[in-house]
C-alpha cells in the first residue's frame, strides 16, 4: 500500500489561479511551474517550456500546503486503542531516549485525513505524560514509505509541565507529584548532561573507552542548541518555569499550546520564543485549560511573537487545521496572518522555511488547489500536491 505517488521528472504548471504565495504577494491569474518536486517559477504570464504539462485552474485558489507544528499523527491512532496507544512510555518520568519516529504508523487513516484538509507537513511526537517525553519527528503526509516521508528524524525534545506529569506519576506515588518535582527533574537531567559532556570530552581527549547513553546523547543535542526543547505548557506559571530553565541552561525553546501565553508577552518577546497555540476549541478537560481561547494567538501575533496554530491531533482532527485559522480570524487575527500561522510561520518554527511554507523558486512543490477563499468553511480542497505529485485523496 502506498501513501502517495512517485515524484515526476516532467515539468508541470498550474495556470490562471489566484495564488497566495505567502511570500509577500498574492497573484491574480497567476501561474506556478515545477519539476522534480521543486518550484521553478511563480508569477503572471510565465513563459512555459514546450514540454510542460499545463493544467488550467481558472477561478481556483492556490496556497502552499498547510503545516501543523504539533501533532500526534500516526502515533495516537483514533480507532486502534484496544492494546493501548503508543503515545507515552508511562514507566519512567524521564525518557529522553524515546524517539517518536519508532512509533509512527504511516498507514494511520489520519494521514489520509490530513491530505483531505490540505495538511502536507506535520511535526508529530510523543505525548505529555512524562517530564521528558522523547524526540519529535517532522514528516510529509504523503510518500511511498516512512523513510521517504520523514524530513527531520529528531526535530526537538518534548518536555511537559503542569497537570499531565503530576497526574500520571502522582497516581503511581512517585516523583513528580508537584510542579517543584517537574522542575527539579528537568534541572537534574540537564545538570547530569553537563557532567556527561565533560566526561565524554575527556574520554575523547585521552582516547579512552566511553559508554554512550542514548538519552544523554539526545539531551546533549539540546544543550548544544542543535535541537530545541519543545515545552508543553498551558498555564502562565508553567510557561514562566520553562523560560527560567531555558535561561539557566541557555537552551533554545518553543512553547507548545501556550494557553495563557498572552500573560507573558513581554517575557516571550524579549527571548524571541515562538509559540504553537492550540487546540483552542476542545473541551476544558483539565483546570489549566480554563482560559482557552483563540484570542491568545491574535494577541501574541499582534505583539510580534512568531505564532503557529495547531490541532494537537487527535484532540482536534488534523483536517480541521484551516478551520482553526478561521477561528483565529474571528477572534482578532487578520486573514493573511491566520494563513501565515498554518504555512510560513510553522515552517520557520520547524526551521524548514528554506523548503516549506511559501510558494517560491527552489522550494518544495507542496501546494493546494481549492474552490474558494482558504478560510471560507464552504471551500473545497480539490487537489493536493506533495513534492510536485498529486496526492491520493
Amino acid at each position: 500500500m502506498r501513501i502517495g505517488a512517485e515524484i515526476t521528472m516532467k515539468k508541470t504548471a498550474l495556470i490562471n489561479a489566484r495564488i497566495y504565495t505567502m511570500a509577500g504577494e498574492t497573484l491574480e491569474e497567476g501561474s506556478i511551474l515545477w519539476e522534480d518536486g521543486r518550484i521553478l517559477a511563480v508569477g503572471k504570464r510565465l513563459e512555459l517550456p514546450s514540454e510542460t504539462t499545463i493544467i488550467d485552474v481558472s477561478g481556483k485558489t492556490i496556497t502552499p500546503g498547510y503545516i501543523d507544528a504539533h501533532t500526534h499523527l500516526g502515533i495516537l491512532e483514533e480507532i486502534y486503542q484496544v492494546e493501548g496507544d503508543d503515545l507515552n512510555e508511562f514507566t519512567e518520568p524521564v525518557t529522553p531516549e524515546m524517539r517518536a519516529l519508532d512509533a509512527v504508523n504511516p498507514y494511520d487513516l489520519a494521514f489520509r485525513d490530513a491530505l483531505s484538509g490540505g495538511i502536507t507537513t506535520v511535526m508529530t511526537g510523543p505525548g505529555s505524560a512524562n517530564v521528558i517525553c522523547g524526540t519529535t519527528v517532522i514528516m510529509k503526509t504523503a510518500g511511498y514509505n516512512l523513510e521517504e516521508m520523514v524530513l527531520v528524524p529528531q526535530a526537538g525534545l518534548k518536555v511537559a509541565f503542569g497537570e499531565n506529569p503530576k497526574r500520571v506519576y502522582g497516581e503511581q506515588k512517585k516523583m513528580p507529584v508537584s510542579r517543584m518535582g517537574i522542575a527539579a527533574l528537568l534541572r537534574q537531567a540537564f545538570t547530569d548532561t553537563r557532567d556527561y559532556m565533560a566526561k565524554k570530552d575527556k574520554a575523547v581527549k585521552d582516547n579512552d573507552v566511553f559508554e554512550h547513553e542514548l538519552g544523554m546523547e539526545n539531551l546533549m543535542l539540546v544543550m548544544n542548541r542543535q535541537m530545541p526543547l519543545r515545552a508543553h505548557a498551558h498555564r502562565a506559571d508553567d510557561i514562566a518555569t520553562a523560560l527560567r530553565i531555558a535561561d539557566e541552561f541557555a537552551l533554545e525553546m518553543v512553547i507548545e499550546h501556550g494557553t495563557e501565553a498572552h500573560k507573558l508577552i513581554r517575557e516571550l518577546s524579549k527571548r524571541r520564543i515562538p509559540v504553537v497555540v492550540g487546540p483552542a476549541f476542545s473541551n476544558r478537560s483539565k483546570v489549566e485549560l480554563a482560559e482557552m481561547t483563540w484570542k491568545t494567538a491574535a494577541l501574541l501575533n499582534e505583539a510580534g511573537i512568531l505564532v503557529a496554530l495547531t490541532t494537537d491531533h487527535s484532540v482536534i482532527p488534523i483536517q480541521y487545521l484551516p478551520v482553526c485559522a478561521s477561528f483565529a480570524v474571528r477572534f482578532g487575527m487578520s486573514e493573511i496572518d491566520a494563513l501565515k500561522a498554518i504555512t510560513i510561520n510553522p515552517a520557520k518554527i520547524l526551521k524548514l522555511d528554506h523548503r516549506l511554507g511559501s510558494l517560491e523558486v527552489g522550494k518544495d512543490a507542496d501546494l493546494l488547489v481549492m474552490s474558494g477563499h482558504p478560510l471560507d468553511w464552504r471551500t473545497q480542497i480539490e487537489s493536493v500536491y506533495v513534492n510536485g505529485e498529486a496526492a491520493v485523496l
